[in-house]
Order: C-alpha cells, then sequence, then structure tokens
C-alpha cells in the first residue's frame, strides 16, 4: 500500500524525503520490523519508540512517523514529523485494513463497571435479532460467532483494525466494543467511526495509571468529546458523572436512570437470587440477572437498542431469555444449601453494589461470607478501601491473594489490613493462598449462606512474580461443593 494514502488522515508537521512509496506494513514494536515496514515510534509508559527508530531502520524500515526527526536523517529514508504518535498509529490502522468501522455500526461502553456485561449482552442480544455481530471485550472478542481471545481490554490499534476488518470480511452489521480509559488516553481508539458511546459509571479505579481521578474521569469523558454530531451518546443519570461526560460532545444526548425521569426508564418490582422482575419504560420484563446494578446493565442494553432502531417489544422478548456474563455476578448453588458468587468486582464501588445487593436478598435470612484481595503492582489506594467494604458488608471476610505480579502477596494484605480497626479485624480472616481462602469460606457457610468471590470473575489464572498459573474461582468453588 503506499504510504501517501496511509496518511490522507493524519496532519502532517513536517516531511522529509518520498511519501509515493510502497510500504509492506505498518509497526510500533522495532522487533516486528522487517524489509518495507513504515514504524511508527511511540510514547509508551514503559518504552519510548524514538529510541528504536535506529534498530527499525537497521532491521528495513523505510518510513519513520514520529514526534521528533532524529538529529542524523538518511537519504533512502522517509521521515514524517506528527504531533502524537500514538494518534496517528491510529488513524494509519485504520486506513491500512480498508476503514473497516465505517463499513459497520460501531458502539463503544465505557465507565468503570458494567462495560463486559453491556457490551457482550448487545452482541447477544443483536444476534438473537438476525444480526451478524462483533464484540470487543475484555472476556473474548468474538468475530459473529468465531472466539478470539481477548488479552486487553482495548487491544491495540492495529491488531483493533485487524479485528473490525475480520468482522466486515464475515459481514457483521454490527460491532461492541469495551473502550477503556487507557486505549483513548493511549489513542488506540483514533480513526475509528464509532455511531453510538454508552457511559455505565465511574468511580476510582487506575489511579496507578491516571495518577489522579480527575485526569481519570477526563480520559472517560474524552470519548465522548470525540463523538460526532451524527451519533448518538446515551449516559447513566444515576451516576453523578453521568451528565459531565455529555458537557461538550456533539452526540444526540440520552439517559438511562433506576431512580429519575429518563429516556430509558427502568424500576425493580420483585427480586431474588434467580432474577428479577422489571418494569422498562412501562413494560414488565422478567430477567434472570441480579441487583441494581445489573437493572441499570439491562437498562443501558435496552435504550441502545432502541436507539438503534430496533423494536421495543422485540428487545425485551431477548432480554428475558438473556443471561449473565462469565464472572459477572455468576451464582452456583451447593448441594449443601448455600449459594457461591463469583463475580469480577476489583474496585470499591463494584464490591459495596454486590455486597449490598446479596444483602437485600438475604435480608437477614443468611450469612454473607466475601473473598477478596487486591492486585499486585497496582493502585495501593483502593486496598484498605476494599477491606473495609468486604468487612463492613459481611460476616465474615477473608483477604486473600489476587494477581500478586511482583509484589509479596502479604504485603499486599497488610495494606488491606491497615484499613481495619480492631473490631473489624475480628470479623475478617488472612489467607494469603486463594484456594484455601475459598475452601475455608466454603467450609464456614451453612445452609441459606453466600459465599461471595470477587475479584477475578472470568480470570482463570493468577500472576505470580510475573509469572501466569492457571487458576479459576469457580473450578475451586465447585471443587468444594463436591468435597
Amino acid at each position: 500500500m503506499i504510504l501517501e494514502e496511509i496518511l490522507q488522515s493524519v496532519i502532517l508537521q513536517k516531511t522529509i524525503g518520498e511519501t509515493e512509496i510502497e510500504i509492506s506494513n505498518i509497526q510500533f514494536d522495532s522487533r516486528k520490523v522487517e524489509a518495507g515496514s513504515a514504524f511508527v515510534a511511540t510514547r509508551g509508559s514503559a518504552a519510548d519508540g524514538h529510541q528504536y527508530i535506529a534498530l527499525a531502520i537497521e532491521k528495513g524500515a523505510i518510513a519513520i512517523i514520529c514526534e521528533v526527526i532524529p538529529a542524523e536523517v538518511f537519504p533512502n529514508i522517509t521521515y514524517i514529523k506528527v504531533e502524537n504518535s500514538a494518534d496517528a498509529l491510529g488513524k494509519m490502522a485504520s486506513a491500512w485494513y480498508g476503514f473497516p468501522s465505517a463499513k459497520m455500526t460501531l458502539i463503544g461502553i465505557t465507565g468503570t463497571n458494567g462495560k463486559t456485561t453491556i457490551a457482550t449482552l448487545l452482541y447477544q442480544l443483536f444476534r438473537k435479532l438476525g444480526y451478524k455481530s462483533g464484540l470487543l471485550s475484555t472476556v473474548c472478542n468474538y468475530v459473529n460467532d468465531v472466539p478470539v481471545e481477548a488479552t486487553h481490554t482495548t487491544p491495540d490499534a492495529l491488531a483493533l483494525n485487524e479485528l473490525l476488518a475480520q468482522m466486515v470480511n464475515a459481514d457483521c452489521e454490527y460491532a461492541f466494543m469495551e473502550v477503556s480509559s487507557h486505549s483513548v488516553d493511549q489513542r488506540r481508539i483514533a480513526g475509528l467511526d464509532f455511531d453510538g458511546g454508552v457511559f455505565t459509571n465511574i468511580t476510582r479505579d487506575h489511579i496507578d495509571y491516571h495518577l489522579t481521578f480527575e485526569n481519570y474521569l477526563k480520559a472517560k469523558k474524552q470519548f465522548f468529546d470525540d463523538l460526532s454530531d451524527n451519533t448518538f451518546a446515551l449516559t447513566n443519570a444515576d451516576d453523578k458523572n453521568g451528565l459531565v461526560m455529555l458537557q461538550n460532545s456533539k452526540a444526540k444526548k440520552y439517559t438511562y436512570s433506576l431512580r429519575s425521569m429518563a429516556d430509558f426508564k427502568t424500576r425493580i418490582i420483585e427480586h431474588g437470587f434467580e432474577g428479577m422482575l422489571l418494569d422498562m419504560n412501562d413494560r414488565e420484563v422478567n430477567v434472570s440477572f441480579i441487583g441494581k446494578f445489573n437493572a441499570s446493565n439491562l437498562s443501558a442494553v435496552y435504550g441502545t437498542a432502541v436507539l438503534l432502531g430496533q423494536d421495543e417489544l422485540e428487545v425485551l422478548r431477548i432480554i428475558s431469555s438473556l443471561h449473565s456474563v462469565s464472572g459477572r455476578f455468576e451464582t452456583l448453588h451447593a448441594p449443601a444449601g448455600y449459594t457461591a458468587i463469583v463475580d469480577y468486582a476489583h474496585t470499591p464501588d463494584a464490591l459495596t453494589n454486590v455486597i449490598g445487593t446479596i444483602n437485600q436478598i438475604l435480608e437477614g435470612n443468611g450469612r454473607l461470607i466475601t473473598v477478596v484481595g487486591c492486585g499486585g503492582n497496582r493502585d495501593k489506594g483502593k486496598r484498605p478501601m476494599m477491606a473495609r467494604e468486604a468487612v463492613n458488608g459481611s460476616w465474615k471476610a477473608i483477604l486473600t491473594s489476587d494477581n500478586p505480579r511482583f509484589e509479596e502477596p502479604q504485603d499486599i494484605l497488610n495494606d488491606m489490613l491497615a484499613g481495619l480497626d480492631v473490631v473489624e479485624k475480628a470479623k475478617s480472616l488472612t489467607i494469603v493462598d486463594r484456594r484455601e481462602a475459598i475452601r475455608t469460606a466454603c467450609a464456614l457457610a451453612q445452609a441459606g449462606d453466600v459465599v461471595l468471590v470477587a475479584g477475578k470473575g472470568h480470570e482463570d489464572y493468577q500472576i505470580i512474580q510475573g509469572v501466569k498459573h492457571h487458576f479459576d474461582d469457580k473450578e475451586v468453588v465447585r471443587e468444594c461443593f463436591n468435597n
């Protein structure tokens, strides 16, 4: 493909050399560069691609896209100076793959909690409506009905556009995509043609990356700021920052809510561990989901489908047949009469919501035993908060490991314990080994009790000293049932 064509939507600040040249591929990882590559020198949190320009040329790159042109330039190499290399990479990747996002209806879902559930349920809903559809999510990517393993909430720009191109080739009409704050900040979604955006909520998360909550909020808001005037933006009116997200958006604005007047209003009529009876815009529907947060998620799904022109009654009929996403408030029933719930809740707010929902359903007729940990090499500030939420909402809280990565598990647990007073510590146990922690929780449970295993959800691994080990909370819970 000709470099000039790939650069059409990129604002160029300076050009040295020819742009009417054929390139073999686009790379931002110098290790993948080969003869004829265009190398985009992006600045990452761990490394700066500008340091690898010489290596990329040595390996065969014939075009360099960068923010700073090197002091030494070679006559047979084309150098392109841009303001933001990551932004240029996104736009170049989109052009390289033939602008796939413009050939489908692409909906982005962002927020702290609920992204995976909403994106996955929209994908399932539109498949049941008869449309070929794609999904880009934390749990798994799908090209129509073919699964593609997910490694990040939002892949890098090249991988992302390649997936979207696969969806186009499979005749997908719709694609539903989780949009992380990292992907907005790192411009991985630059060049994508979104038709709509959904905001779920925002609470403390990823402070290790964004440094402040304000930066985190700004990254989420940027997604809506970038939407064009021929798109829609659907926001959660129950979140105090829900309307803030849309302040500067050119998109057509809509709201959903459980508590106030909104374009899409949902009310819980009845609820239990088997599901809920909901009133959605004055129509009753039975669903197999549990909790206010899921009622809110379903309200977003319903609203999005209606805004995409689908028949309201048919949408509600299909919503009544949908089931929870893997590791999201996934309910397992023990032969001994207690209930185990595996959930991805890994932020204080998410944990509060899950615990509150369980206690609301129990109404004092059973005890809650919560197993929870905090990830290593991540935001330390939420560790004591997570411990307090678990202890204060549970009969017993068992603090344990959750992907310690390169940290010592006991150090993480000490950070969690620092948030507890003497009385709260008496309601908790500390068990470093996660398998043993889950076993202990199940051993303590009696008929009518609930064991909540929080933090990992769909994940089937533990990262210890940088090494991935197989570990699946649901597998361990089922082992406890059998024993």
